[in-house]
């Protein structure tokens, strides 16, 4: 199987990609863009390609000042929980009668058991969400996750809200498995979020894999 490092430069290599880089080195230059650029990459060096176990698929990074560390969903453990986060968290202890290894919000944790945090869009402008949709990230991370699901077998897809789910057409379902429901905001969180009991679903899947179950 390939590293990262081979997927990302051959990623790097194409049209798309060149296009990408030159829009964000002049976001860079000129405005306030998140996560800082040495922590973009952030959810393939703490994640390994050989090591995945779960793919939680995000929007796009935080806009607010510090918060953004390169993780879908996942913020500095300095930082107060975002509104999705206290959902998160509150989801968790409901669905397996333990808090959370990560009630202050940073999922580095997670990353490092085989949970892929993973963003369709990889940058944002400060307080413009998805301001970065449509230049090049989509292609990146759609190609990511088929190479996931070309490479891998019985990797657990979790995807919440409409965006995420789209994505399921990218995944071999015969090979895989998904499990979907509405986005943890409190925008949506009260229509299917809470009760998807996605976290204790997760382990009985890697669990009758003979894999290691996460601790959440």
């Amino acid at each position: 199987m390939k590293s990262w490092d081979d997927i990302l430069r051959l990623e790097k290599s194409k049209d798309y990609y060149k296009e990408l880089e030159n829009f964000l080195e002049k976001e860079y230059a000129t405005k306030k863009i998140f996560p800082p650029k040495e922590l973009i990459f952030n959810a393939f060096e703490k994640t390994s390609l050989d090591k995945i176990k779960v793919v939680i698929l995000g929007q796009d990074p935080y806009h607010g000042e510090g918060q953004a560390q390169g993780f879908s969903f996942s913020t500095p453990s300095n930082i107060k929980n975002p509104p999705s986060m206290q959902n998160i968290l509150k989801e968790i202890k409901d669905d397996t009668s333990v808090d959370s290894i990560c009630l202050d919000g940073d999922l580095t944790s997670w990353a490092q058991q085989g949970v892929l945090l993973l963003n369709a869009i990889l940058t944002v402008e400060e307080a413009k969400p998805k301001s970065h949709e449509k230049k090049g990230w989509e292609n990146f991370t759609d190609n990511i996750i088929k190479y996931i699901s070309s490479s891998c077998e019985d990797i657990v897809f979790i995807l919440w809200g409409a965006p995420a789910i789209k994505k399921s057409k990218l995944i071999d379902e015969t090979k895989h498995h998904i499990l979907t429901a509405p986005h943890p905001s409190p925008l949506s969180s009260y229509r299917g979020f809470f009760g998807c009991k996605h976290f204790s679903k997760t382990n009985e899947i890697l669990k009758q894999k003979g894999k290691e179950q996460i601790q959440w």
